[in-house]
């Protein structure tokens, strides 16, 4: 794991004051355009959902589908986008959220999970969890399980586990890099 690690920090970008002063984003892009490196996270995350039983991936928007998707795929499941509201077209179930300044929504198709389902979500990064959470009480309202989640990487000093863990009622929250 530990050289899968470094592969994978290699291949992400620091980039100062974006997307306003004083903050550190983490680009992914470089290590999106590298085939081994997103082939090598690819198939952590596939393992994490196999181990977990999920039997469908949930992607945030918007890295989430870069992830999720290929994710899904390798481990063959289903997989499942959940939109900021209003980009879903049909019945959906929508969930609001807090944001540091503001709130936000984020909704799924209401037929694309249903009972017996294990879903686990997919995503980028880990900051506060608060979309996350939101998830998590979307896969519920739809009658299905949650197997966890797994994240590239995890902000662990902006506390998103923390938050989570009651919403996690157990299942694993997995992250391959923790900064």
């Amino acid at each position: 794991m530990t050289d899968i690690k470094e592969l994978l920090l290699s291949r992400i970008r620091d980039v100062e004051d974006y997307p306003e002063q004083g903050v550190m984003f983490k680009d992914i892009t470089p290590l999106l355009a590298d085939p081994a490196a997103f082939t090598a996270l690819t198939d952590a995350l596939a393992e994490v959902a196999e181990r977990t039983g999920a039997t469908k991936v949930v992607g945030l928007e918007a890295r989430g589908f870069i992830l999720g998707a290929p994710v899904a795929l390798r481990a063959g499941l289903g997989f499942i986008p959940v939109r900021k509201a209003g980009k879903l077209p049909g019945a959906t179930l929508r969930q609001s959220y807090e944001l540091e300044y503001g709130s936000a929504e984020i909704e799924v198709h209401a037929e694309d999970l249903s009972a017996g389902d294990r879903v686990m979500v997919v995503d980028d990064v880990l900051a506060t969890g608060g979309t996350a959470e939101a998830s998590l009480q979307l896969i519920r309202r739809a009658g299905a399980e949650v197997a966890g989640i797994a994240v590239l990487m995890e902000l662990g000093f902006l506390g998103g586990r923390a938050r989570l863990e009651p919403a996690l009622r157990g299942a694993p929250l997995e992250a391959v890099l923790t900064v």
